[in-house]
């Protein structure tokens, strides 16, 4: 009996199995999860203009979004602290990057959360301040997917010290976090008072 080819033969039970792609893997599939995340959006903004809510069923909404909102910017500010934590020495870059990389499930429901119990609070998308509000939401959503990227480059830096490079692509994303976050308050505040 001869044996198999090593091609051939049957593989062994400790062969690791096949890793499948992630999210976070290529600007490939990143590029793809922003596409579904602009026709999401875009979908729910139709949504809007043409869902009729109760006061009841409104009141709930208006309560999910701002429970939303503490849930996802609360867990921003969170990772923007680790960041800080770690520019000023008091931590390690791994342990701000695996306490930021936690951080993104309640930062991606929290910014669910918002978008669709917005789409239940009437938004007046005939507003100039609604439309950049929508913008600064959509700019947040892809400034998240490619964060997610950041974090796994990060991570496969393997250095204590991060590169000139990846340290002013994570700066740059932590502002435009800001920026979206903030500016989505303020005018979701303005919004509310008229």
């Amino acid at each position: 009996m001869s044996a198999l080819p090593p091609s051939e033969s049957l593989a062994s039970p400790q062969a690791a199995p096949a890793r499948r792609l992630g999210l976070y893997d290529t600007w490939w599939t990143v590029a793809a999860a922003a596409l579904a995340a602009c026709l999401g959006l875009s979908a729910c903004a139709w949504m809007s203009l043409h869902l009729r809510v109760d006061a009841a069923l409104h009141a709930v909404a208006l309560f999910a979004h701002l429970a939303s909102l503490v849930l996802g910017f609360g867990a921003v500010l969170v990772a923007d602290y680790q960041a800080l934590l770690y520019l000023t020495g008091r931590c390690t870059l791994r342990d701000a990057l695996n306490s930021t990389a936690h951080l993104h499930v309640p930062i991606w429901t929290g910014l669910a959360g918002l978008v669709a119990s917005g789409v239940m609070l009437h938004p007046n998308l005939g507003s100039a301040l609604t439309r950049i509000k929508l913008g600064l939401v959509l700019a947040l959503t892809l400034n998240g997917l490619q964060a997610g990227l950041l974090n796994r480059r990060m991570m496969q830096q393997g250095s204590a010290v991060l590169t000139p490079r990846l340290a002013a692509w994570g700066a740059a994303t932590a502002l435009v976090s800001q920026a979206c976050w903030w500016g989505a308050v303020v005018i979701g505040f303005r919004n509310s008072q008229h």
